[in-house]
């Protein structure tokens, strides 16, 4: 199947899921090709045949907008280099969650969500450390005596009671011994990071020299502006309450307003209507159009004209589409 097939598929998945997709970002660069809501559930999608082809670089970005949309990074995919992904299992790439297209449909379409992970050295289930030395004590086993049962040490045994995770292996033995599962399912949406050693959040890019002036005058306005690399915009802003106003996180391009840009901000507008974002366009020249579909569209010179911080905040309230609004 093709990538772009594929895409349609998963797309199509998440309508019948009940959640909300925003349009493809089909355009380049793009650390993400899809957002989806359901309620306050914010996925932001990146779907792959090989998923080894996801970087570093794309995941540290998806991690960093995971951070300031609120939103669960993940990837969907079909295989590595090496072999077809399982279902039922999470793998890993840079720190986000990967799904084979089953593992995806069980997980919202279901909402089954799964139990097995991949990691160095095999498949991996997290293990209720608590109900485990409860039965084992309601057993009057000993650590030791569970231990050699298992054939491991009482080291070990210590530290699945402790929260670590187990092999399928242990898992199922400890299924037969006691008649009862111990394993427990991964919050996915949270990024499994239950399951797997968190990385921290990787400090933002500088903004690109050519946005700097744009990036300046928002924070003199009091917005914090996360710069981008890879998204379909160029950087997150986060304006805080102020005055009694509501603040509201607003996604942010510049440049030229070509036909390209002009594709650019339409994509903006579906994604702002996802992510309860608004969003606003930056061009270096002026525009007869206050805005399209719902992204504003501001030129640099009336941003340098407007020096009063709360003046530029009420330029982008008029033009911009309200949070979630088409």
């Amino acid at each position: 199947m093709g990538r772009t097939a594929l895409i349609e598929n998963v797309s199509a998945m998440l309508q019948d899921a009940g959640f909300r997709v925003s349009d493809r970002c089909a355009i380049r660069p793009k650390s993400f090709d899809v957002a989806a809501r359901r309620g306050e559930e914010l996925v932001l999608l990146k779907v792959l045949g090989n998923v080894d082809a996801f970087d570093a670089e794309t995941g540290e970005e998806m991690r960093r907008l995971g951070e300031h949309l609120s939103a669960t990074p993940m990837v969907v995919g079909m295989r590595t280099r090496d072999e077809e992904l399982k279902p039922e299992v999470v793998y890993f790439r840079h720190g986000v969650p990967a799904l084979h297209p089953d593992t995806a449909y069980d997980l919202f379409i279901e909402e089954v969500p799964p139990l097995i992970y991949a990691a160095p050295g095999g498949l991996y289930v997290n293990i209720d450390g608590d109900l485990l030395s409860q039965v084992r004590e309601g057993r009057d086993w000993s650590l030791g005596k569970l231990a050699s049962e298992l054939g491991v040490s009482r080291r070990t045994v210590s530290k699945y009671e402790d929260g670590m995770n187990a092999s399928i292996d242990v898992a199922v033995q400890l299924e037969d011994m006691f008649d009862r599962p111990f394993t427990s399912p991964m919050n996915v949406m949270e990024g499994a990071e239950e399951v797997h050693d968190a990385e921290p959040t990787p400090d933002p890019p500088e903004a690109h020299p050519s946005d700097k002036h744009v990036v300046g005058v928002l924070t003199r306005a009091g917005f914090t502006v996360h710069p981008t690399v890879r998204a379909p915009f160029k950087a997150v802003s986060e304006d805080e309450e102020r005055n009694g106003r509501e603040g509201a996180t607003v996604l942010m391009g510049h440049s030229t307003f070509t036909r390209s840009a002009e594709k650019r901000a339409r994509i903006m507008s579906s994604l702002s209507e996802v992510t309860r974002t608004r969003s606003v366009y930056f061009t270096e020249e002026e525009e007869k159009r206050d805005s399209v579909e719902g992204t504003a569209l501001v030129s640099c010179e009336e941003l340098a004209e407007t020096d009063d911080p709360e003046a530029v905040r009420e330029l982008l309230r008029e033009r911009a589409a309200e949070p979630g609004e088409a």
